[in-house]
């Protein structure tokens, strides 16, 4: 794998895993675009740990507060960091049973990649379309310790639709936090501690297929993709932070859509080959 290569992947899965822009619809371009092989379990393991430990970072007073609770909890006292612990977790229920459904379901199928390509592109501009009218409607009043544990489900249900491609994961949970009329950087904040479990499960299973694989060696390529992927990461979710303290989500929609609507005529107009290698 060239040094260019390592570069475009963990830049691409660092900037696109917390912006609400659909990193599937950014990945599923990279062999397309450039004919390059598919990067690998040791690199996917690797970017994994790298976007897990920049949100871990950035987030660092949730996570130890979560954590405190956490350990209250153990010894029958509930307090702040205990609830929001709590959330998270009965919001990562969802996920986890659609995932494993998805899973069932598909076990042993082939996917047409021709056709997630345009499922990719349409979700793409769908999503993005429904973010900026909630994101435009919704009152921004609330905080994320201020979620009842119901509304915490919602989210994690409206996460479970991040299993269609090209809907981002991020993109549709900050959706339904702003629906819930969360405050954009509360609607973020809570979207990407939501990310925790998530990539943890993520980058679990990659690990324990690589295991199996038999080739689990953790070589320069893999410490490289791992540090661009977190730095990367990091700077993506302090920027948008930034941004949403003070303007809207509409730069993220106008992208997003411009992204699925240049996949589509990509596909379409015969620049491209009937699937997407």
């Amino acid at each position: 794998m060239t040094l260019l290569q390592l570069l475009v992947i963990a830049l691409v899965q660092g900037i696109t895993e917390f912006l609400p822009i659909s990193s599937s619809a950014h990945l599923v371009l990279i062999p397309e675009v450039t004919d390059w092989q598919d990067q690998g379990l040791v690199i996917d393991v690797a970017v994994h740990v790298g976007t897990l430990g920049a949100v871990l970072l950035y987030f660092r007073r949730d996570v130890a507060q979560m954590a405190m609770g956490g350990w209250r909890l153990v010894t029958g006292r509930i307090d702040q960091g205990a609830h929001l612990a709590l959330k998270i977790a009965v919001a990562t229920v969802p996920v986890v049973a659609a995932g494993y459904a998805v899973d069932r379901l598909l076990l042993g199928g082939e996917r047409d990649l021709f056709l997630l390509a345009n499922v990719i592109a349409v979700a793409s501009i769908v999503f993005g379309i429904v973010l900026w009218w909630v994101d435009r409607r919704a009152r921004s009043e609330r905080r994320t310790e201020t979620l009842t544990y119901r509304e915490a489900i919602l989210i994690g249900c409206a996460q479970a639709l991040a299993l269609i491609p090209g809907t981002s994961r991020s993109g549709i949970t900050m959706t339904a936090a702003r629906w819930l009329r969360l405050t954009r950087t509360e609607a973020a904040r809570f979207s990407l501690l939501l990310a925790i479990p998530a990539i943890l499960a993520a980058g679990t299973l990659k690990g324990i297929d690589l295991a199996a694989s038999g080739d689990a060696t953790l070589g320069r390529d893999a410490l490289l993709s791992a540090a661009l992927a977190f730095f990367s990461a990091f700077a993506a979710i302090a920027l948008m932070m930034k941004w949403l303290q003070r303007a809207s989500f509409t730069p993220f929609v106008v992208y997003r859509v411009a992204l699925g609507v240049a996949l589509l005529l990509y596909l379409h107009l015969g620049l491209a080959p009937g699937t997407v290698d």
